[in-house]
């Protein structure tokens, strides 16, 4: 099955709902003064171990679900959640996002229409493919290969997290999208002492794949070195000179300084109301010469990449 086929089959089927409750819940959610709504359904469940020291010392799963409505009404956006998947909830979620509404003219739904996304990720559940006894091996190879490597190695502390999203978009402009989302991910710190100093490394690694891909090819051996690395270069590290200085942000978790100094900024709500000090400002320069940022959520198994975004649309690459 596709991505929306298994999100129907997890959202919608065992509770009875189908499209025909979805149009209900739309004919309840829309009318006088509603410009828009939307319909999200999402389910989603977790793991993850830990072992520190050769012992696991933390074990966990959970399982969420829920379905949010949203209305919106000119300036205004009503939300209303449920977290009972089943047909009185779903009108009684649509009801509350509703009482938004303004006077003003009406809009109808549109019949849904199944819509396509991208394809960059397994629509697949890791947490079953792969059995609890073998995870924890995987945790315990890589403790004892780091305590071989370094015999100033003083304590390891690896975990390993999986999960699925599972989600279902149905908006009333008449599109329907599904996503099924898997994301694993391993960490490992290492604490190292030598002559009476102590320090830590860490490395991590993941993305939108199964356990059988995060755990194949050497990847944790090579991540466990990485770590290991780190620690040793620490053990010798002399402090850092103070002051104002150029820094260098590489790919990946910069991103997220990137987002908090200019992202809410570049956010469309802001722009379009004009609060925004990029606003208005399309094609002019906004940051030194030579820089160039790019949101980019079509790379194939990548954690930040998604088929579709949260409102049904395929992602794209945005500079």
């Amino acid at each position: 099955m596709n991505a929306l086929a298994i999100a129907e089959s997890r959202l919608l089927a065992p509770t009875g709902l189908d499209h025909a409750a979805l149009e209900r819940a739309f004919a309840s959610l829309l009318g006088p003064g509603i410009d828009f709504g939307d319909l999200y359904f999402q389910h989603s469940r977790r793991e993850a171990l830990s072992m520190e020291d050769g012992i696991v010392k933390h074990g966990s799963h959970g399982i969420e679900q829920g379905v949010g409505v949203r209305a919106i009404s000119g300036e205004k956006t009503g939300f209303a959640y449920s977290d009972e998947l089943d047909a009185p909830a779903l009108l009684a979620a649509a009801q509350s996002a509703r009482a938004i509404a303004r006077d003003g003219r009406a809009h109808g739904a549109h019949a849904l229409q199944s819509s396509a996304g991208r394809t960059l990720y397994p629509a697949l559940d890791p947490v079953d493919a792969l059995e609890a006894a073998a995870k924890v091996e995987a945790l315990r190879r890589v403790d004892a290969l780091l305590r071989a490597l370094d015999p100033r190695v003083k304590q390891v502390m690896v975990s390993l997290t999986g999960g699925v999203d599972t989600v279902l978009v149905a908006r009333s402009d008449g599109v329907l999208a599904g996503d099924v989302r898997p994301l694993v991910r391993m960490n490992v710190q290492v604490i190292v002492e030598q002559h009476g100093r102590r320090e830590s490394g860490f490395a991590g690694f993941g993305g939108r794949y199964s356990y059988a891909e995060l755990l194949s090819d050497g990847k944790p051996e090579t991540f466990a070195r990485e770590a290991l690395r780190q620690a040793l270069v620490n053990l010798e590290a002399i402090a850092a000179p103070a002051g104002t200085m150029p820094v260098v942000l590489g790919h990946g978790w910069p991103g997220v300084l990137l987002h908090e100094a200019v992202g809410h900024g570049l956010e469309g709500d802001f722009n379009r109301k004009g609060t925004s000090t990029y606003a208005g400002r399309l094609g002019q320069q906004v940051a030194a010469k030579g820089v160039t940022i790019v949101d980019d959520g079509t790379l194939d198994g990548r954690r930040g990449s998604l088929n579709i975004d949260d409102e049904g649309q395929p992602t794209q690459c945005t500079p």
